[in-house]
């Protein structure tokens, strides 16, 4: 029989309080900045329906959203401002009449066309100025079906399946 590797009783390893505190800090330290994205609500959005460009990660600190169309911060490409300390949103020139920001900086699309699909550029602006960029996607479909009445959809299937029935 050959001897134990390891001793019989469990011993006091003297490491162990370093190791706890090495897993406390770990644990305690505080999360870095997460950086602001834009997440579309509705990501593959058909003609007609409502979108939202949905903001994440905005601190307390911010001054103003700014959202443009397109991929870059453009005066003419601008759809909306909103000042958060006064309340206070100013349309742009790429207004269409159908965005709405929001006080927390999403934008909400409604009756969403072709047109509308393409990049957005969001511009939060900090209490200490600084500014932060960030570009959000709009995919837009066109629905075919959307055309027909609720019978005239029902007569298709119909007709497929008794289609694929005789054959």
């Amino acid at each position: 029989m050959e001897p134990p590797s390891a001793p019989g009783h469990r011993g006091h390893v003297p490491w162990h309080r370093l190791l706890l505190a090495v897993s406390l800090l770990t644990f305690w330290n505080l999360p870095t900045t997460a950086k602001i994205t834009v997440e579309s609500v509705t990501f593959n959005a058909v003609e007609g329906r409502n979108i939202l460009l949905l903001v994440h990660n905005a601190t307390e600190n911010v001054l103003s959203y700014h959202w443009y169309r397109g991929d870059t911060a453009e005066e003419n490409q601008l759809i909306a401002s909103h000042a958060v300390d006064f309340q206070l949103t100013i349309r742009g020139p790429a207004h269409s009449g159908r965005e709405i920001i929001y006080p927390n900086g999403s934008l909400l699309f409604q009756n969403v066309t072709l047109r509308d699909s393409g990049n957005y550029t969001l511009m939060v602006t900090k209490n200490d100025r600084q500014k932060e960029i960030v570009t959000g996607q709009l995919r837009v479909f066109y629905d075919s079906a959307t055309g027909l009445s609720s019978g005239a959809v029902a007569g298709i299937v119909t007709g497929a399946l008794a289609g694929v029935a005789l054959i």
